[in-house]
């Protein structure tokens, strides 16, 4: 399977929702153009107060047995560019990471990892993974396959969105802005996506994150 990272790559999928059947129809491509340029910026999750409060696979699917709310899952790599560029430029800002920490159980997850997680009550592992080649290009691990594949082609970064019962709504790749990401955090966050398609969203939503 080729890696592309950068890549940008959005599809039209049908999506099971809770007790009902319908159709989601995410038209992001327009909003992608920007994604295809790769960044030698150097970046962490930031830890600042108004940061994401990240959590493991594991961690998150416990919360959302308690109390529901979907998931949004941040699938990188260490050597992605524009990975790096997701955490500095649209992560790190403070009314992204509210809206996210209020309204989902986020997850950061390496996507060639060589750590095995838990996920729906499946051991997951990454079999390629190669110790030595660590910090760079490495193999994928079977939870990237299982979230992040978008027909059958896998591409860094992918924020993949899963509702509380962890199963994918759909997974969006390429880098976005915060402007670029906030109808999408809002269609997901706000179920919007059990009564609607995405288009039908888009033509009443309201943009409140727009830089003057």
């Amino acid at each position: 399977m080729n890696h592309q990272p950068g890549t940008v790559i959005v599809t039209c999928e049908r999506i099971i929702g809770t007790m009902r059947h319908l159709l989601l129809s995410l038209a992001f491509a327009p909003l992608l153009l920007a994604a295809q340029t790769p960044s030698n910026a150097t970046a962490k999750p930031a830890e600042s107060k108004g940061a994401i409060k990240w959590l493991t696979i594991e961690e998150a699917e416990a919360a959302a047995k308690k109390a529901p709310k979907p998931l949004m899952v941040d699938v990188y790599t260490s050597w992605c560019g524009p990975c790096k560029m997701l955490d500095a430029k649209t992560f790190s800002d403070p009314r992204l990471a509210e809206y996210v920490n209020k309204n989902f159980y986020p997850v950061k997850f390496n996507a060639e990892s060589g750590t095995a997680v838990t996920f729906k009550g499946q051991k997951l592992e990454n079999p390629e993974f190669d110790p030595g080649r660590v910090g760079g290009r490495n193999g994928t691990h079977q939870l990237t396959y299982m979230i992040a594949n978008v027909q059958g082609r896998i591409a860094y970064p992918t924020v993949v969105y899963l509702d509380s019962d962890l199963n994918v709504l759909a997974p969006v790749q390429g880098y976005l802005t915060p402007d670029q990401m906030e109808p999408i955090l809002h269609y997901f966050g706000g179920a919007h996506y059990k009564s609607k398609d995405y288009q039908s969203f888009m033509g009443d939503f309201k943009p409140k994150w727009t830089n003057p």
